[in-house]
């Protein structure tokens, strides 16, 4: 399996986003975008591995204030923008717009044209922008636990938001006992992980550059989108959107109203799936990503 080891693109904005590729650069490209606060180690070698293993040039990448990618910390912020942004007020040091601007210039970088794109949870609020922005270059989209931006629906549950709100302490170790028990909030009940996988999982992302300010800065890109549902009505390409009956985060109202909202979209709802990408699913999440792909050959 060919895999280029993490390479950095330097954008025309001045941000640095450390990326990875999987696979032949000459088969069909495949852009996975990840979600608030979540490196690109999130989509896991694994996972990347099966899809390369389909046919695919797969790329993933850390989103600006995750991971080696560029930190915005000049941009100080707080919970009470947090609580001005729910309140529809003040401006966030960028949105989601930006965030899909630098995926496009990530497939600058490489070269690459038209591109399969993949997006869970902030990461499909992220890809649903670029297939709006720049249709020409989307020749797929599977949006995974995500919503169209809509306040009406993908709602949080309220029992999980002082967890989400919780401070992660100054440590390593406080930040990653923390994301253990967010982990187990947001799991699904039907598909449980493993903890020691999960801590590796939380240690590493430390290490690689966690800030807390960072994910605040996601947090309000997130509470700032518009509602995309008249611009998905317009969208002429295949798309699959997948989403958990048990999600706590993401309500199962925010897939429908995606899958409602794009013409000839398929839908694929699975009970007892949370907030997570379990490894006992990752041959249905990659079987549903690929099937689309091959739609858009017919298309």
């Amino acid at each position: 399996m060919k895999r280029s080891g993490e390479q950095f693109a330097s954008l025309p904005s001045g941000i640095d986003i450390c990326y990875e590729t999987f696979g032949n650069p000459e088969d069909p490209a495949i852009l996975l975008v990840m979600g608030l606060g979540g490196p690109m180690g999130w989509w896991s070698d694994d996972f990347c591995e099966r899809l390369s293993g389909r046919g695919y040039f797969v790329i993933r990448y850390d989103n600006r204030d995750t991971g080696r990618s560029t930190k915005l910390r000049q941009h100080r912020v707080g919970k009470l923008d947090l609580v001005r942004a729910f309140a529809g007020l003040g401006k966030p040091p960028y949105g989601i717009s930006d965030l899909a601007d630098d995926a496009f210039g990530v497939l600058d970088h490489l070269g690459i044209q038209r591109v399969h794109l993949v997006g869970v949870s902030m990461g499909g609020m992220i890809v649903q922008t670029m297939a709006i922005a720049q249709p020409e270059r989307a020749m797929s989209m599977t949006s995974i636990m995500s919503t169209t931006g809509n306040r009406r629906v993908g709602w949080q549950h309220p029992r999980i938001l002082p967890a989400l709100l919780s401070s992660a302490g100054s440590t390593r170790d406080s930040y990653v006992a923390r994301s253990l028990r967010t982990s187990t909030i947001l799991a699904s009940p039907a598909f449980p992980g493993d903890e020691e996988t999960a801590r590796a999982r939380a240690y590493e992302t430390y290490d690689r550059g966690w800030t807390a300010s960072g994910v605040t800065r996601h947090m309000l890109a997130v509470l700032a989108q518009p509602d995309r549902t008249k611009d998905l009505a317009k969208l002429d390409l295949p798309v699959t959107v997948i989403h958990g009956l048990s999600d706590p985060l993401v309500h199962r109202s925010g897939g429908r109203a995606v899958a409602n909202a794009v013409p000839g979209a398929e839908h694929i709802e699975i009970a007892g799936l949370g907030h997570d990408l379990p490894v006992q699913l990752y041959d249905t999440y990659v079987d549903a990503i690929v099937r689309t792909a091959e739609r858009s050959v017919s298309h």
